[in-house]
């Protein structure tokens, strides 16, 4: 059987993807009735505690990139390939995802229903607002295509943001966009906030480069990076092995990467997570190797540590104090960017943070779920680490004071981490008139789960 992939001349054989959704609709039938509909998934890229998801539907077998269409610039995908497969199959055709979020096995399903961003988002907003339509499995068991333009033009819009909790994505099919081989870096440097983020918000309205992002090591030391593809280059970095890219940043003005390596600049070291697990000493990573010297490989050490707590146990034997875990992506408007920071710097002893501008691709849109305000550029700030707690202080003070500070300015917390909100509070933030109304039409049984308590309870 064969389908259009929507160019001019390219078509698809679909036969496999048809007998992957058949096998998948033999597991839904042979599921006791009202049973819950989980997915069996080995690997996550979510930083918050999860339900036992070793036993459920199984999709592993939905990874596979069906078509690239290089006239229509659109590529038709399962929802389980990741953006490293999803990278490889496109830039032959000289052609890239709009968004590529910065891990390699990040999924295409993941990114659109959990959200992302990355250095292309001040232009091109978050992976889903690339997405043209999608087949999605709903929790009353149906599969259904989704577009913006049909009768479930409502889950199209509200499935950013459900962390799958209104269905899961099988296919997708999104908007491409042309690359050039290399491309340069500038990284410049500031002292002051405000210069700063004045700094970042004229790049993306007057369009100085392709990419833009930042790192901010201090009060006074924030980098703001600018790339631009180019068609040559007079030489190219690696930072896939022994060289390290945030320390460039510090130590390069200018620099140039193949575009594959720039798009995974970030996944060798975790952006900077890696020093945790002792990754970035050089005797180690000469020992790794590029192929051990990957995201999905820390989060194998970080998962065995949540199962052990080998090291909580032996600093806790040294009477060291508790810590938290403060792993979060937040966004709030730029012209608050600057107070946000300078309230971080005060209460969160985290450094360095990650700087991403974003702007809603297309302002006549609305995506209910995670509503921006599409005339707004907003900063995502980035940051990753523990810290301590002072005597007496609960687990999630820190993650509380920011969840609220960020509330205050008008900002956004994204969910695939722990969240702390109460439940008026989160529905009042993230749209629970939208959400349950979704849930009553897609979902009746609720044999999925309810994303506050998903993302929330973490049930």
């Amino acid at each position: 059987m064969v389908r259009s992939s929507g160019g001019s001349g390219s078509t698809v054989t679909t036969a496999g993807y048809e007998a992957r959704v058949a096998r998948l609709r033999e597991q839904l039938a042979a599921m006791p009735e009202g049973a819950p509909v989980r997915l069996a998934k080995r690997t996550s890229n979510l930083f918050r505690p999860r339900s036992d998801t070793s036993s459920g539907l199984d999709v592993s077998g939905f990874t596979h990139v069906l078509s690239v269409d290089p006239v229509a610039r659109t590529a038709d995908v399962e929802g389980m390939v990741t953006y490293e497969q999803l990278v490889d199959a496109t830039l032959p055709h000289g052609l890239m995802p709009l968004v590529v979020p910065q891990l390699k096995t990040i999924t295409l399903g993941g990114a659109v229903t959990g959200l992302g961003i990355e250095s292309s988002s001040f232009r091109n907003g978050m992976p889903h607002e690339s997405v043209l339509e999608m087949d999605l499995l709903t929790g009353d068991g149906e599969i259904v295509l989704v577009r913006p333009d049909n009768e479930h033009r409502d889950l199209f819009f509200g499935f950013p943001n459900s962390y799958g909790t209104l269905g899961y994505a099988l296919r997708l099919r999104i908007e491409l966009e042309p690359v050039r081989p290399y491309v340069r870096l500038e990284h410049v440097r500031y002292t002051d906030p405000a210069r700063y983020f004045a700094a970042l918000e004229r790049a993306c309205r007057e369009r100085e480069a392709d990419f833009v992002d930042g790192t901010i090591f201090g009060k006074d030391e924030l980098y703001l990076t600018l790339a631009t593809f180019t068609g040559e280059a007079p030489g190219t970095s690696d930072y896939t092995w022994l060289d390290i890219y945030y320390k460039s940043i510090r130590e390069r003005t200018v620099d140039h990467l193949p575009v594959r390596d720039y798009l995974w600049r970030w996944d060798t070291d975790w952006f900077w997570c890696s020093r945790a697990l002792g990754a970035q000493n050089r005797l180690v990573r000469l020992l790794a190797g590029p192929k051990l010297l990957r995201s999905d490989v820390y989060w194998k050490v970080v998962s065995f540590e949540r199962r052990h707590g080998l090291l909580s146990r032996f600093e806790r034997a040294l009477g060291k104090p508790e810590r938290e875990s403060v792993v979060q992506d937040i966004e709030v408007p730029v012209d608050r960017a600057a107070e946000f920071l300078g309230f971080f710097h005060r209460e969160i002893p985290i450094s360095p943070v990650w700087v991403c501008p974003l702007r809603q691709r297309d302002a006549d849109r609305t995506w209910p779920l995670y509503e921006l305000d599409p005339n707004t550029l907003y900063v995502n700030f980035g940051f990753w680490a523990t810290v301590p707690l002072e005597p007496g202080e609960p687990d999630g003070t820190h993650n509380r004071l920011i969840e609220r500070t960020v509330t205050e300015l008008g900002g956004r917390k994204s969910l695939y981490s722990e969240s702390f909100y109460d439940e008026d509070t989160f529905w009042r933030l993230y749209n629970g008139k939208a959400y349950h109304a979704l849930k009553e039409r897609y979902d009746p049984a609720r044999r999925l789960l309810d994303l506050y308590d998903k993302c929330v309870r973490a049930r």
